[in-house]
């Protein structure tokens, strides 16, 4: 019996090979001349982005220090009174006080908000409760108002308002939340998120802020997190944003220049909202752009100083730090540099990277990252690959907020469910079905996994052995998120 051995015909071997043999040739040819310049170029642009991120990180641990170390207070920089009762104004001495609280389709989380923000301690006569559903499902719609209803009944100053669309999404809710005849006697207005739960005695920390200091137009809180511990997605998450309420945000008050409105958690003078043109719905960053807006109209957050004119240091503040190098430079080289641009050098081995560059300041930059949450230093591995996972969409949204481009109005609202899993752990909940590969497939991330994967792979079988650990490592975060595998973020309170 005759056995054929040759499998592939040598007319496909030959134009295989032929293939091969072209583009190695194509390779050589254009490698020395275009490749290596560009990527000798890229890493000197990334270099330099790497160094303005140092900087600006360097300053805000030195003037943190300074802050926790002299103390600087607010009650210390600002008159604060606590509130007294007036014999004879009685409750009409206090200030009226809108509460905001927007909602879409929150099923987990509606009662807790609600019951949260009726539970404010405050004067009954000199609140009003004022709850914006966008739901889109009219089940949840119908809990949200009964849920309303059940809170009117015990003699809540409530309203439930809905409106036939949701042009704007949030800003649009809160600009038609304002529009309301009840709303021109009030003074202050304090915006809860759904999965937002205020403790009682919220207004009374801050409202006398406001009421004693007139040129401060928003007291801004802290957010908590009520799921940290969740998971590990949470735990990454929590150290991202602990970082930025506890060090960006606290430089940015205490050094006289610019912090943003977090979007929740935020009592604004509506004065100072109105002159700053009110909730605008041409970008979802509407708690950012209200900010930016207030801020150069003079008005003062927490921590500002008593002038109401806009130094140059606010200005430059403002454009550089804030925008440009935390909202542009750090999304942009943790993606472009650590995920594209490094990987890179393995395939061109004549561009090096300089270990300053490679190991000194992208280690400093993280140690002072993650000293906002110091109970999870341990874990500082997975953040920073977390961090370069989710960097790719920071980038993209980066780069499509730049240019204007049709996705730049575009709303998701991901599922706030709080609490809700611990408080559900005891009753046996229906088994959800699996859900099949191919249904939360995410394809950027999984081409940029196969990228990183096929650099490792080169490193390897070239011998160079100078980051495979590094690119596998990364490469499985990416498939591990492309496969829409992880999905449980952060809850706050």
């Amino acid at each position: 019996m005759e056995y054929t051995t040759r499998v592939i015909p040598e007319s496909f071997r030959g134009a295989r090979d032929d293939f091969t043999l072209q583009f190695s040739m194509v390779w050589d040819q254009i490698k020395a001349p275009l490749i290596v310049p560009l990527l000798r170029l890229a890493v000197a642009v990334c270099l330099i982005m790497s160094v303005m991120l140092f900087i600006e990180r360097v300053y805000m641990g030195v003037v943190i220090i300074l802050i926790k170390l002299f103390g600087r207070r607010p009650e210390k920089r600002y008159k604060w009174e606590p509130m007294k009762d007036d014999v004879e104004l009685g409750n009409s001495g206090y200030p009226m006080v809108l509460i905001q609280v927007p909602m879409y389709n929150e099923r987990e989380v509606y009662q807790l908000s609600i019951g949260a923000a009726c539970g404010l301690s405050w004067p009954s006569d000199r609140i009003i409760i004022q709850v914006l559903d966008d739901s889109t499902d009219p089940t949840i719609k119908d809990m949200v108002e009964l849920e309303c209803q059940r809170w009117a009944s015990k003699g809540i100053n409530i309203k439930y308002e809905i409106r036939d669309n949701r042009n704007g999404y949030k800003a649009g809710a809160l600009k038609e939340g304002m529009k309301r005849s009840y709303v021109k006697n009030c003074d202050y207005v304090a915006i809860f998120d759904a999965d937002f739960q205020p403790e009682p005695d919220f207004l009374w920390r801050t409202i006398p802020f406001l009421v004693h200091n007139p040129e401060i137009g928003l007291v801004q809180a802290r957010w908590k997190f009520v799921n940290a511990d969740e998971c590990l997605m949470t735990r990454m998450q929590e150290m991202s944003l602990n970082y930025h309420f506890s060090v960006e945000q606290e430089v940015g008050s205490s050094t006289y220049a610019f912090f943003g409105f977090n979007g929740t958690a935020g009592v604004w003078r509506i004065a100072a909202l109105n002159e700053a043109g009110g909730w605008k719905d041409r970008t979802t960053v509407e708690d950012m752009d209200l900010a930016v807006r207030a801020s150069l109209k003079g008005w003062k957050f927490l921590y500002l100083d008593d002038l109401r004119k806009v130094t140059l240091w606010k200005k430059v503040h403002v454009i550089y730090s804030f925008f440009f190098v935390r909202k542009i430079v750090a999304h942009i080289i943790t993606f472009v540099f650590y995920c594209v641009v490094l990987p890179l050098t393995v395939v061109v081995p004549e561009v090096e990277v300089p270990k300053w560059g490679l190991v000194y300041i992208p280690s400093i930059i993280t140690v002072l990252n993650s000293v906002g949450t110091p109970r999870s230093l341990h874990l500082v591995i997975f953040w920073i690959v977390f961090e370069n996972v989710i960097s790719l969409h920071r980038t993209k949204a980066t780069f499509i907020g730049l240019l204007e481009t049709g996705r730049v109005n575009e709303w998701i609202v991901t599922e706030k469910l709080g609490d809700a899993l611990k408080a559900n752990k005891s009753t046996k909940a229906p088994k959800k079905p699996r859900f099949r590969l191919g249904e939360r497939l995410h394809l950027l991330e999984i081409l940029t996994g196969f990228y990183l994967l096929t650099c490792g792979l080169y490193d390897l079988a070239y011998g160079q052995y100078r980051y495979y650990l590094y690119l596998f490592v990364q490469a499985v975060a990416f498939f591990i998120v492309g496969t829409g595998y992880v999905g449980t973020f952060v809850s706050h309170s």
